[in-house]
């Protein structure tokens, strides 16, 4: 009798066994074989691997870190702004309307945000233009060429270049990693 329930016992715990194993594969687990080894297959998030900083790197990414975060939402705001703006000319019929939306949604825009984007400094602004670029795939230069003319971006990017600045400039994920690892790690998409 005693036997009996041990092999039910045996039973009942290779049932569950076998059922908790397909419900793991249902569950997307992936397993491999490799010589007779079952080893569990995992996709791990991509890592940034760096050597140690010093000291004066450190400084400098917190700088950028902090650059980073106060400019980001003026860049996202930007890109959903030209997304309106851009739906909104769609439906002007005649140049004059379109020039004269123009010039009402840039009124509006520096009333809104001059007095804060007057509060950044020359670095601040070299990334917002590149997040400008990252977050609607036009620089600087060629939304002002586009919105108020080649002559007026011209006279602005020689304006910007006695300070530094480069309206050409674009946002590479390639060499501005650490950028982009820092929108990544905060969550600022």
């Amino acid at each position: 009798m005693q036997s009996m329930q041990g092999y039910i016992r045996i039973l009942v715990v290779l049932f569950f066994c076998a059922v908790s194993q397909l419900s793991a594969q249902e569950k997307g687990v992936n397993w491999i074989v490799i010589d007779g080894d079952t080893i569990d297959n995992k996709t791990l998030d991509p890592v940034l691997v760096s050597a140690g900083m010093d000291e004066q790197g450190r400084k400098a990414y917190q700088r950028l870190k902090k650059r980073v975060k106060r400019v980001m939402p003026y860049a996202k705001m930007a890109a959903y702004k030209m997304r309106v703006m851009e739906d909104n000319l769609t439906q002007k019929k005649s140049r004059k309307e379109r020039k004269r939306y123009i010039r009402e949604c840039e009124e509006s825009l520096k009333q809104m945000y001059m007095g804060q984007l007057k509060d950044l400094s020359i670095d601040d602004g070299k990334i917002l233009m590149k997040l400008i670029h990252r977050e609607t795939g036009k620089t600087t230069w060629e939304i002002m060429k586009n919105y108020r003319g080649g002559a007026e971006a011209f006279f602005w990017q020689a304006f910007g270049a006695v300070y530094g600045h480069d309206m050409k400039v674009e946002f590479d994920p390639v060499t501005d990693f650490q950028i982009e690892n820092i929108i990544r790690i905060e969550k600022l998409e």
